[in-house]
């Protein structure tokens, strides 16, 4: 978990003029730092006034909430990898059939009959099988 004082030197590191706010040009630099590539001014115009409004800066509280967002994309997108991995069947849902695979692959054996149970505790419209949002449900 990342601490407020890491957030801290970072948004500090960013905020090259020492104002106490980001500007979009600031949020390019570092960004482009951490990187390692180029990122266009005007991609970061847009992610500072979708957090910032007409403001066209970041404070701190707006640094934390830029970062937590993303942190959360990033924990999304690793939960729609996992569930691909148990969805296998091209149905887009986690089928006891493809749960029994998954887990035989994983030395976890199970029958069908069990992967079905444990389908069923989180089967939140009844239909038998696990859709990504009953998953993410399920994992968060």
């Amino acid at each position: 978990m990342i601490k407020s004082s890491d957030y801290k030197r970072v948004f500090d590191h960013f905020d090259i003029d020492g104002n106490g706010m980001i500007s979009p040009s600031e949020l390019q630099h570092g960004v482009g730092l951490i990187w390692n590539e180029e990122i266009l001014l005007e991609e970061v115009e847009v992610v500072v006034e979708s957090t910032q409004g007409n403001n066209r800066q970041l404070g701190f509280e707006d640094f934390v909430s830029l970062m937590e967002s993303e942190k959360e994309d990033e924990k999304l997108e690793d939960l729609r990898k996992a569930f691909r991995m148990y969805e296998m069947d091209g149905t887009d849902c986690i089928t006891p059939k493809s749960l029994n695979r998954m887990l035989n692959r994983l030395d976890e054996f199970r029958s069908v009959d069990e992967c079905a149970g444990m389908i069923s505790r989180f089967d939140l419209n009844g239909d038998g099988v696990l859709n990504f949002d009953e998953f993410k449900q399920m994992m968060l």
